[in-house]
């Protein structure tokens, strides 16, 4: 303590204490550095000046994704800890602590709305709880949103985001990779478009599974794609991978995504894919209060590869 502190009223420097300054209130990008107002990065659909696609939740999603209100739709319960799994804490804990960080049940949340004019169901995988992985309640979600895009005739999105399958429930997340595809097969008999959207990072047993099922696959720039991690494949074959190896832009050249399309542009991709599929007109929807595409000068900007 200064001995202006010591000698200034308690009530005159309480007037003019220095005010908290949220911790969140400048991001930094990953791949520039750059320091970004988090406002201009909201406003930019969370795409860094850089190019940079940075990770969002289903909240965010919808409000992108969708031309204005949603209704969200509940998912199946499931039992909480099949297995009584421990490792150094017990499943359980682990689950009621990333409740308590997400506000959510589980990783999968249901939309449902309107994309650029079309009725369309949409289901967000939440990669901040426990890394989107798929579990028995996952696995609930999606055939949930599978259901409900067949009983009210829309189309279904799925924005992919997971680390793989959930260790704790063992061969229980394992079983929900072949349950996922038999609503992938509840769409088709329906004649209903599933279209799914790639983010960064979609691995594991869930692009071993309903991520790569979809009639248009579609991911967002340099999202991370694939099965097993680049590092394990490097210590598996003792090579170097090549440049960019499990990128989006890297797959979309071998074939494995037929469109990488910038966050800001999607709605309006969706809906023109949407249009296609279902042989319906083009719609004009009215401006909303989000942007419904990048700002020009953001168009020539490639998006760099992340590492």
């Amino acid at each position: 303590m200064n001995w202006l502190s010591r000698i200034t009223p308690p009530g005159v420097s309480k007037m003019f204490s220095k005010r908290d300054t949220p911790e969140n209130l400048w991001i930094k990008c990953p791949v520039s550095g750059e320091m970004v107002f988090h406002k201009d990065l909201e406003s930019s659909f969370y795409v860094t000046p850089a190019g940079h696609h940075m990770r969002i939740g289903p909240d965010l999603r919808f409000k992108y994704t969708f031309d204005g209100d949603w209704e969200t739709v509940e998912s199946p319960q499931v039992a909480r800890d099949p297995l009584k799994f421990r490792d150094d804490k017990p499943y359980t804990s682990r689950l009621t602590a990333a409740r308590k960080k997400t506000g959510r049940d589980d990783a999968m949340v249901i939309g449902v709305g309107r994309v650029d004019g079309v009725d369309t169901t949409i289901l967000v995988q939440d990669f901040s709880f426990m890394g989107g992985s798929l579990g028995m309640a996952a696995g609930e979600g999606f055939l949930k949103a599978c259901e409900v895009a067949v009983a009210k005739r829309t189309p279904l999105i799925v924005f992919t985001a997971a680390g793989g399958a959930r260790m704790q429930e063992g061969a229980l997340s394992l079983m929900q990779m072949p349950r996922t595809t038999l609503g992938v097969q509840m769409l088709k008999d329906a004649k209903l478009p599933y279209i799914v959207v790639l983010t960064d990072p979609t691995t594991g047993g869930v692009t071993a599974s309903y991520a790569m099922l979809g009639d248009i696959h579609i991911a967002e720039p340099g999202a991370l794609i694939g099965f097993a991690g680049p590092r394990v494949i490097e210590q598996t074959i003792r090579e170097k991978l090549p440049p960019g190896f499990q990128r989006a832009e890297y797959l979309l050249e071998k074939g494995m995504v037929d469109k990488v399309v910038d966050r800001r542009d999607l709605p309006r991709t969706l809906g023109n894919i949407l249009r296609t599929l279902l042989k319906r007109p083009e719609h004009r929807p009215a401006t909303g209060g989000v942007p419904a595409a990048r700002a020009p000068e953001a168009q020539t900007q490639p998006a760099p590869s992340q590492g």
